[in-house]
């Protein structure tokens, strides 16, 4: 069982996202069988345009996948879910209390210096309600302040938090002209990164140069380290059929493929490294008056699922069975296995709860409550290719207990609207990865989007919520355990159904690379 609560002393969520080790690790003598070379371009495909590159906006995984290029933490979690040292050598955790000491010489892109005052002045800025940052309500909140002497920040909060200095030190720092300037971080970076920001053609590519002086990256890495590029170039590339053809070639380092085009690139040899996605998961609107607001109900349509027929579907040849609902680094209080299970496919037992909650079964093979149908609208996202299929799987086994089910393919903006607006859904492929229990609870335990919260499943789970308020308060040897009661809670309560997970595969072609959340660039090894 891994159980990781804080460092010793010596990061959000994204929707439609534990972190696995890839199938080649990158390693100094660049993995697969090649040897490393130093210079050179490494080229990355991202699927649109990052949008804003303000770090501590950033929501969207396209805008991570390019931010995360210049802007580094003060602790480094390797896809492991271990820590390293990154910009602070070391770090203490007192629950209420924490100390970050930095790396000595850390200077910023433009040559000035990067201090403990640089560090205290980001956490108070994220801490700040009104500042809105991403890091805001996540990871740190108004309850924490800090103060800087020399390389020394001392972190205090005025509640216990078991996991302050992970939490804390997974943020991306700002150098001081950026936090000076918060505008000019939209167009331009401003971190302590191994490569910054030189070139932005929006629509095309953004452009990332080496940069001389380098000494603080994990694992000892600088400058100098063999088989670093000079440069890093995030290409938009949509089209997965391009991104495979490109890899093919060599004109692609990395770039994400699902579906079909995976056995093209498997049957050239060519490996890939992953996260974990939860690309299975099932939630529901449990808001007053949707169908969902009954557990029975819940538990039917979950009961009827056949995970075994539409786990390959939706999941491709990267499928796993779910191994807990915290899925990104830095794992925090991740059990595997699990301590809970899920229910066998029953459609008798199915049909019987939705008997109890009240639906009969009417003579045209439809169930109805109060003269009304049973039907649920079912939402997915559009551009995941295998979401429409195994969809259409899961409203064939409903169509069989009498349930009328309209399948929804949603883009950004009817996500968008639909989850945090019209909350116009029942239930669908609706996923959260969430790097730690305490994020998780910002959805299945927080206030709801019409409170200004992120609970836009409306669940009211009183089990969760009492072991969700211990934990939080917990010492660090105690914390995980609550939180896996907690979570058990959401399972057997059916607020949501991991049908199966996959692993999001990030092809490399020509040369290995860490990648935790994304990709680590300190870790880019090119290869001859």
């Amino acid at each position: 069982m891994k159980r990781s609560t804080v460092a010793p002393a010596a990061a959000g969520v994204v929707l439609l996202a534990l972190t696995l080790a890839s199938c080649a690790a990158p390693s100094e003598n660049g993995g697969g069988g090649g040897s490393v070379v130093s210079g050179g371009t490494f080229v990355k495909a991202i699927s649109d345009d990052p949008g804003d590159l303000d770090p501590m906006k950033t929501v969207s995984p396209d805008t991570f996948d390019v931010v995360t290029i210049a802007y580094e933490s003060l602790i480094y979690v390797t896809p492991d879910g271990d820590y390293e040292p990154w910009l602070a050598e070391s770090w203490t955790d007192e629950g209420t209390s924490a100390t970050f000491t930095l790396k000595d010489g850390i200077t910023c892109a433009d040559g000035s210096p990067f201090t403990g005052q640089t560090v205290a002045d980001n956490l108070n800025y994220n801490a700040d309600p009104a500042n809105a940052t991403f890091s805001y309500g996540t990871v740190i909140t108004e309850a924490v302040s800090a103060t800087a002497e020399g390389n020394v920040v001392t972190v205090t909060s005025t509640v216990n938090d078991p996991f302050l200095s992970v939490n804390l030190g997974s943020i991306m720092m700002v150098c001081d002209a950026g936090l000076a300037d918060i505008a000019s971080l939209s167009d331009t970076t401003d971190g302590t990164g191994l490569f910054q920001l030189s070139e932005a053609r929006p629509g095309d590519a953004y452009v990332f140069t080496k940069r001389d002086g380098y000494t603080w990256g994990p694992y000892g890495v600088t400058g100098e380290t063999e088989g670093l590029p000079d440069t890093i170039e995030a290409r938009i590339v949509s089209d997965q059929s391009t991104v495979t053809n490109l890899l093919l070639s060599g004109e692609l380092n990395t770039g994400v493929v699902t579906g079909p085009d995976q056995d093209r690139l498997q049957a050239a040899g060519i490996e890939y490294t992953g996260v974990r996605n939860p690309v299975g998961q099932i939630l529901f609107n449990e808001r007053e008056g949707r169908p969902f607001s009954d557990p029975l109900v819940r538990e039917a349509l979950s009961t009827a699922i056949n995970r075994d027929e539409v786990g390959p579907v939706i999941a491709g040849a990267t499928g796993l069975p779910s191994s807990g609902l915290v899925m990104k680094t830095p794992l925090l209080c991740v059990q595997d296995p699990p301590s809970w299970s899920l229910p066998d496919t029953d459609l008798d037992r199915a049909a019987e709860l939705l008997d109890q909650a009240g639906w009969t079964l009417g003579s045209d093979g439809i169930r109805e409550k109060d003269g009304k149908p049973l039907d649920v609208k079912f939402i997915y996202d559009a551009p995941t290719a295998s979401h429409a299929p195994a969809a259409e799987l899961v409203k064939e086994t409903w169509d069989k207990l009498g349930v009328v089910t309209e399948l929804s393919a949603n883009d950004a903006a009817a996500w968008s609207d639909q989850l945090y607006t019209s909350f116009d859904w029942d239930t669908g492929w609706v996923q959260i990865a969430p790097g730690s229990p305490v994020v998780l609870d910002l959805f299945f335990g927080g206030a709801t989007p019409d409170q200004g919260g992120l609970n836009f499943m409306f669940v009211d789970n009183p089990e969760y919520n009492a072991l969700a308020t211990q934990a939080k308060t917990a010492s660090p040897d105690a914390a995980c355990g609550l939180w896996q009661q907690a979570e058990q809670k959401l399972i057997e309560r059916f607020d949501t159904f991991p049908v199966v997970d996959n692993i999001l595969p990030n092809y490399m072609s020509g040369a290995t690379f860490e990648q935790p959340n994304f990709l680590n660039p300190t870790s880019i090894r090119m290869q001859g």
